[in-house]
């Protein structure tokens, strides 16, 4: 190997040591976390994007809303007024409690839209972001991550959310003493000796429910990056590598990048929409009884 080839791979650090600084958090430790969960640290830069995202997402909305007409709507508004619909049409198929829906409705379009433009921060290039803010930081070695859903600790954040309401729903439509009632006769049947098993498997239905919901979209999201972060590596290592090599696989890195972003934009929508659907088959049932 010539001198120059060994100083690019002294500068260039390895496949592991890539993926594994871009797959950590900027968070109040200062350093990677050693688990995915740990409440003892607040990964800033899940709270920053989902924010920025949902504040950008709340105004482009107040912008459309605007700009709205009674005659003939233009291209945006049409979007919008298709989306809006079938978000009412799936409410109105799920929840029949019309003063319930007043409110679960635009909940459901709100997270199906912040969920979608989170997911959509996987389409920027994976280095871009860390770049610059390496660059404000001053730290070369500085630690960013941009998409707020492909953060176990973000998607259970959303989860905790929904069962929040879910439990709101079920006092509200069912009264303490429903619930309770509930909670202890469902789903064996009301009888003393099975007051204990019906409660662990109403706690038990609520956790899988809550847990399954985060950690679907977090699976689903974490693994399109780390593929995205996978198909960098193919471009970075073309100083490294001959001539021939190198322009293959860096043509393979474009090629392949630019089909998995293609398909990502399909994976980006779909999650965002299971979420929104999750999130009213779960208020639904909140709504029901055993």
């Amino acid at each position: 190997m010539s001198t120059t080839s060994l100083e690019v791979a002294e500068k260039v650090p390895s496949a592991g040591e890539y993926v594994v600084h871009h797959l950590a958090n900027l968070n109040s430790s200062g350093h990677p976390q050693s688990a995915m969960i740990d409440f003892s640290i607040v990964n800033y830069d899940t709270l920053f994007f989902a924010i920025l995202v949902g504040v950008g997402g709340l105004f482009c909305m107040w912008l459309a809303a605007r700009k709205a007409t009674s005659g003939v709507p233009g291209r945006t508004q049409a979007a919008l007024e298709i989306l809006v619909e079938m978000v009412g049409d799936q409410a109105r198929t799920i929840i029949h409690n019309e003063r319930s829906r007043r409110f679960v409705a635009p909940l459901a379009l709100t997270v199906f839209i912040w969920v979608f433009l989170m997911n959509a921060m996987d389409f920027l290039p994976v280095d871009l972001l860390p770049f610059f803010w390496q660059k404000l930081s001053g730290n070369p070695h500085a630690y960013l991550r941009v998409v707020p859903t492909a953060d176990l600790n973000g998607t259970l954040g959303l989860s905790v959310g929904v069962l929040l309401l879910c439990f709101f729903y079920n006092i509200r439509i069912k009264g303490i003493g429903g619930w309770a009632h509930e909670l202890f006769t469902a789903p064996f049947g009301n009888h003393p000796l099975l007051y204990i098993p019906n409660f662990v498997m109403q706690i038990v239905e609520f956790s899988a429910k809550t847990i399954s919901h985060g950690m679907r979209l977090f699976g689903n999201m974490y693994a399109g990056e780390l593929i995205f972060l996978l198909i960098a590596l193919m471009g970075m290592a073309f100083p490294a590598l001959p001539l021939v090599g190198g322009s293959l696989l860096w043509l393979g890195h474009l090629v392949l990048g630019t089909l998995w972003a293609i398909f990502h934009i399909l994976i980006v929508i779909l999650q965002a929409f299971i979420f929104m659907m999750l999130t009213l088959v779960y208020i639904g049932q909140a709504h029901q009884s055993h």
